[in-house]
């Protein structure tokens, strides 16, 4: 899965991609809790063990994608 995090007075945004097994709906409740304000931090660790941490008053908008395997490429359908 991809999540892609956009942060206020940045450039870019922070692309992660998390292993195949993270389980979606324990990580939309923390992007929900960073958002509305019940946690100061959004923790997120990726499909290499490395752990994120991004202050949520920072955080602009979080995108979560679809498995690696539903992405298509080039002109295909």
């Amino acid at each position: 899965m991809d999540v892609r995090i956009g942060v206020t007075q940045a450039p870019r945004e922070i692309n992660l991609e998390l292993a195949d097994d993270a389980d979606r709906k324990d990580l939309k409740k923390r992007i929900e809790a960073a958002l509305s304000g019940a946690s100061d931090v959004l923790a997120i660790t990726d499909k290499r063990g490395n752990e994120s941490f991004v202050p949520a008053a920072k955080i602009a908008y979080v995108e979560l994608g679809s498995q690696e395997g539903s992405r298509s490429i080039g002109f295909g359908g």
